[in-house]
């Protein structure tokens, strides 16, 4: 089994920072892709950014300049740096991990439970 588990939500103040972090766990061979993508109140879900494994990130136009995507290989952990958040950041922010495991004859996805980044005015 492969588990995704996101960590650093919370409340922020307009203008304000979070760290999310995410752990993949369990029999991994590889991870190729990790990323966060979002979901807002009555939105469907989307791509935030991500990272490959060797480091060429991707990211949404509205957060360019404020988010950075980052990866701790040895440690199947992705982070994402939020700086000057805005109200319309707010989300349930879920992780996101293309990899093969021990059990898989190829590529999967799979997805963390999601943290709630609430930012007000």
């Amino acid at each position: 089994q492969v588990q995704l588990v996101e960590s650093g939500g919370g409340l922020v103040q307009a203008g304000g920072s979070l760290r999310l972090s995410c752990a993949a766990s369990g029999s991994i061979f590889s991870i190729n892709r990790m990323g966060w993508y979002r979901q807002a109140p009555g939105k469907e879900r989307e791509l935030v950014a991500h990272i490959t494994s060797g480091g060429r990130t991707t990211y949404a136009d509205s957060v360019k300049g404020r988010f950075t995507i980052s990866r701790d290989n040895a440690k199947n952990t992705v982070y994402l740096e939020m700086n000057s958040l805005k109200p319309e950041d707010t989300a349930v922010y879920y992780c996101n991990a293309v990899l093969r495991s021990g059990y898989d004859y190829s590529d999967m996805i799979y997805w963390g439970k999601g943290t709630l980044v609430t930012v007000s005015s």
